[in-house]
């Protein structure tokens, strides 16, 4: 619900705010006053195209800004997506226009493009004018107004969760089907590689044992030579000093002078640890010694050709055993699945056609229920029509079944008007003149909001052509609709503007070279002298106020 828009410096307006209420807000005031600048400003809080004309002369930019209460759920996430949000729950929005023609717009004061503006106008606000598209312009617009007439959503959901698995089955149906002689190639190649790595039977890190293998086994004298002076050099079996000597003889040094002082102990352990640590070291490299005298009997070249095969099998598949391990998991998986199509094949088949069985039901419960609906829709709507100087003229909602499923079933919607009795039916945006699209929308709109929440609607030139009683029924449809929803109508007829629950009225003024227009909210006397200024011209004319008065009453019971 709009609850407040603020204007500064557009068209004749230098400033102004209106405060709208929930039911019917009705917008008066003489011809050429400014009411037309109040469309302009909600036309560009909802995204509409902006003019540098629009700027007031004499001002560098034009400031619009609106407030909505009771977000929709939808509006509120599409905010947020955005990287913006509410304040205190409600949506703050502004939009400004420079005399050169730039254009910018922000919501809960983070910048957004202007075609975010224009999403969540959808989700807020309906404006039905002679210069405005219709609501209900587009086939699936209409389509989406029956059924929610109809109260279509549960079988929608229904209906809808069916296409969707009917048509991935269909999908994997013709993929498995095109790509046959593809997946018979990606087998082939996938049963040569578990050959390839089958017949060597590799070990995890086999491939690097070897390899060390290899090394010591190319370089076992280098080797064998290093490691035996290393341990002659710690322990020597002959005459010559080796370091367990050497460290022996330091331990006997310290050990025959201890007595003399006790600190010495100490460091004669520590040499008698060292020796240990020698003594181990010495017996490794002995059992060093005697590994390279077993590798020896290996052959080389033996060692060399099984270490050529493990590396072919890593260049192959990725570069390590572990990659070549991967690949012939997923290889002996990708198999199973691939010759497993004739069987898929089979299984798909009957999935479509279980899900084309429960989609005929579907659709033809949706036809059944449309049909049924879109004649009863014309009928109120009809009603409406008679009651707003427009009985010669009838609603036709046609359901014509196709043969094709659709997301939305297999139904074709269209709403057509009949203009006068043996009239051939068109679309209603050519069937009507641009005074009546507005009541046949209104006539649409009451009937649609029964029982359904809808967004804030907008009326301009509602009552175009119309005047009496036929205005009166006007005025009591709007009031009826804004029993569901918001209304704001923009009007200069008093029988319309009777049925306000708030009334504002748009003024002009003019001080030498200067025009201005504003706002003022009406009640009471101030109420009464506009109406009867709207019914005759004259705001003071007593008969013309007894007549607003009686207009006001009948409104109000």
């Amino acid at each position: 619900m709009i609850k407040e828009i603020y204007i500064r410096d557009l068209g004749v307006i230098r400033e102004a705010r209106l405060s709208f209420t929930a039911g019917l807000n009705v917008l008066s005031g003489e011809t050429g006053a400014g009411k037309t600048m109040v469309l302009t400003a909600l036309g560009l809080l909802l995204g509409g195209r902006a003019d540098a004309a629009a700027v007031r002369a004499g001002s560098s930019a034009l400031l619009v800004e609106g407030r909505w209460s009771s977000v929709p759920t939808e509006v509120k996430q599409r905010i947020e997506e955005a990287g913006s949000s509410l304040d205190e729950g409600e949506l703050l929005a502004n939009r400004s226009v420079s005399i050169e023609g730039k254009s910018r717009a922000a919501v809960g004061g983070v910048s957004i493009p202007i075609g975010l503006l224009g999403e969540l106008g959808e989700q807020l606000v309906v404006v039905h004018g002679q210069a405005d598209q219709l609501r209900l312009k587009s086939a699936s617009a209409q389509r989406e107004a029956l059924d929610s007439f109809a109260s279509l959503g549960s079988l929608l959901a229904d209906y809808s969760q069916h296409f969707q698995a009917w048509q991935q089955a269909n999908k994997n149906l013709t993929d498995v089907l095109n790509n046959k002689e593809a997946n018979a190639r990606e087998v082939a190649e996938l049963l040569d590689d578990l050959k390839a790595i089958e017949a060597v039977s590799p070990r995890a890190g086999e491939d690097l044992e070897l390899r060390d293998l290899s090394a010591r086994m190319s370089n076992l004298e280098a080797l064998r030579s290093a490691a035996a002076s290393a341990h002659d050099a710690l322990s020597s079996d002959s005459d010559q000093v080796d370091v367990q000597a050497l460290l022996a003889a330091a331990r006997r040094s310290l050990e025959n002078q201890r007595a003399l002082d006790s600190s010495l102990e100490t460091i004669a352990e520590k040499l008698s640890e060292a020796s240990f640590q020698v003594a181990e070291v010495a017996l490794e490299l002995s059992s060093y010694v005697s590994s390279l005298e077993a590798d020896s009997e290996l052959p080389l070249d033996e060692v060399q050709r099984r270490l050529a095969d493990l590396n072919a099998l890593n260049r192959r598949f990725g570069g390590t055993l572990d990659d070549v391990f991967a690949h012939s998991e997923f290889a002996s998986k990708r198999v199973l699945e691939l010759d497993d199509s004739e069987d898929r094949v089979a299984a798909l088949k009957l999935q479509i056609d279980s899900e084309r069985e429960a989609l005929e039901a579907l659709a033809e419960q949706l036809s059944a229920k449309r049909t049924a609906a879109a004649t009863t829709l014309a009928s109120e709507v009809n009603v409406e029509l008679a009651g707003l100087a427009m009985a010669g003229a009838e609603l036709v909602v046609e359901v014509i079944q196709g043969e094709e499923f659709g997301p939305h079933g297999r139904d074709q919607v269209t709403i057509l008007l009949r203009s006068y009795p043996g009239a051939e039916p068109r679309p209603i945006a050519k069937g009507a003149s641009g005074g009546e699209l507005s009541r046949i929308m209104l006539a649409i709109e009451v009937v649609l909001a029964k029982g359904v929440e809808r967004p804030t609607f907008i009326f301009d030139e509602v009552d175009a052509g119309v005047g009496g009683a036929a205005a009166i029924e006007v005025g009591r449809r709007l009031a009826r609709l804004s029993k569901q929803a918001q209304v704001i109508v923009i009007t200069h007829l008093a029988q319309v503007a009777a049925f306000a629950d708030n009334h504002q009225r748009v003024l002009k003024t003019q001080t030498g070279d200067i025009t201005e227009s504003d706002v003022s909210a009406l009640v009471g006397q101030d109420r009464e002298a506009e109406l009867a200024r709207m019914l005759s011209g004259l705001a003071d004319s007593s008969t013309a106020r007894q007549h607003a008065a009686e207009l006001m009453s009948l409104a109000k019971a």
